[in-house]
C-alpha cells in the first residue's frame, strides 16, 4: 500500500508572507497543529507548527541560567505574543521540512513519522505539495485493508 492510497489531498497551506496573526487564527479556530508553507507554484518551502509560534515566548536558556526560573516574569513573556503576531510564516517556519513521496510504502512513511516524532507530514511530488499524511490516515488505511481482506489478497 502506498502513501497516495491513504493521504489526505485536501490540504490547507499558506504562503511565506502570511502574517502569524492569520496562521494563529487558522490554528486556533480550525485546530490545525501545523501548516505547510508553499510558493505560488505549490513548491513546499517549509512547515509552521504551533510550537514554532509559541517558541518565541519561551524564556531564553541564558535568562533562566543567569536569573533562575523563578525570577523570569512569565506573564511578561506571554504579553510579547502581540509582537509575534506581526511576524510572517517565513520568519518562524521550519525550512526544508521532511516530506514523503506519494509512491513510498505506507509503513516506510509511518516509520519516518515515528522516527521524527511527527503526527502528520507533507506529501510532496517533485517538490510540490500534493497532500498530507497523518498517523491516523496510516492506521485507518491498514485497518480498512485488513477488515476488507485486501491485504490478505496481496499476501497470497
Amino acid at each position: 500500500m502506498k502513501v497516495r492510497d491513504a493521504m489526505s489531498r485536501s490540504v490547507r497551506s499558506i504562503k511565506p508572507d502570511t502574517k502569524i496573526v492569520e496562521v494563529a487564527s487558522l490554528m486556533c479556530l480550525y485546530r490545525f497543529h501545523g501548516l505547510p508553507v508553499v510558493d505560488d507554484e505549490d513548491h513546499l518551502l517549509g512547515v509552521i507548527a504551533e510550537k514554532d509560534v509559541l517558541h518565541c515566548l519561551f524564556p531564553k536558556l541564558e535568562d533562566l541560567m543567569s536569573e533562575g526560573m523563578h525570577s523570569v516574569d512569565l506573564d511578561k513573556e506571554m504579553a510579547r505574543y502581540g509582537e509575534v503576531l506581526d511576524l510572517t510564516a517565513e520568519e518562524l517556519m521550519t525550512k526544508k521540512p521532511v516530506s514523503v513521496d506519494p509512491d513510498m510504502h505506507l509503513l516506510r512513511a509511518a516509520t519516518i513519522m515515528v522516527k521524527h516524532n511527527f503526527r502528520r507530514m507533507p506529501v510532496a511530488e517533485d517538490g510540490k505539495l500534493i497532500g498530507v499524511l497523518s498517523l491516523g490516515d496510516v492506521h485507518k488505511a491498514i485497518f480498512h485493508a485488513n477488515l476488507t481482506g485486501s491485504l490478505k489478497a496481496v499476501r497470497d
